[in-house]
């Protein structure tokens, strides 16, 4: 296994590297900086070894599919959210929780649907609400939305802000070893994978996927962080996340 002979905070530095690479060498529209290209030109050597390293990956049982987000992905294991987050995805995310909401009976409801509603959840939306006000100095934001949307009935008092609290896990204990700040605890991962499947595919018609698929990433990449709670729960581990 990778995670044997190199650590995590390695194994994270040959995913930015190869999806960097990825997008270089492909000719992807979301060019990079000048300094990450010349960061991946300087890297040659490391680009073979990382190549060569990971052709373990695929036969790997928490290595995760290349259609679903891969993105370039050279450690099988990994995946990544692009920022800011489309606005289609957030309405899109809204409303299907609210359909759930609307439509499917409370006791049959994933149990953080019903955690999040819940006049003490702990996804109070402060941390989303902080993030996006941000902008950085390049320019970019977290959010291409600048104002959350609100839910109604059951959930007149949430907005996005709280949902995206929640997709967010949980602070990581370990995070000065692993480097990844947050994490969906073990304890937590099958509540998770009930909440995302849910959402992302139940009942979902084709023609919307191809339009949530066409038109940007986010979509794809919780996808591909659905398939990463599968594999934590049947491997007894969890999810990091940062």
């Amino acid at each position: 296994m990778l995670r044997a002979r190199y650590s995590e905070k390695h194994l994270r530095e040959w995913g930015r590297l190869s999806n960097l690479h990825t997008r270089l060498t492909t000719g992807d529209a979301s060019a990079p900086s000048q300094d990450k290209v010349e960061w991946v030109e300087n890297a040659r050597e490391e680009i073979e070894l990382m190549q060569a390293e990971t052709t373990i990956c695929p036969s790997c049982p928490s290595c995760l599919p290349d259609d679903v987000a891969g993105e370039g992905e050279a450690v099988g294991c990994l995946g990544r959210i692009t920022y800011p987050v489309e606005a289609q995805f957030e309405k899109f995310l809204a409303d299907r929780v609210q359909l759930a909401l609307d439509t499917i009976d409370s006791g049959d409801q994933p149990r953080l649907l019903r955690i999040l509603i819940d006049a003490e959840s702990p996804f109070d939306g402060e941390a989303t609400k902080e993030l996006r006000r941000v902008t950085t100095a390049e320019g970019l934001r977290f959010f291409e939305l600048r104002v959350p949307i609100r839910l109604s009935r059951e959930a007149g008092r949430l907005t996005t802000d709280n949902v995206f609290d929640l997709l967010a896990g949980f602070r990581s204990d370990d995070h000065e070893q692993t480097t990844y700040v947050r994490e969906f605890p073990f304890e937590a991962t099958a509540d998770y994978y009930d909440f995302l499947d849910l959402i992302l595919r139940n009942d979902l018609s084709q023609s919307e996927i191809i339009r949530l698929t066409t038109r940007g990433k986010n979509y794809l990449q919780f996808l591909r962080l659905l398939t990463a709670m599968e594999r934590a729960e049947a491997l007894n581990t969890r999810v990091l996340l940062d």
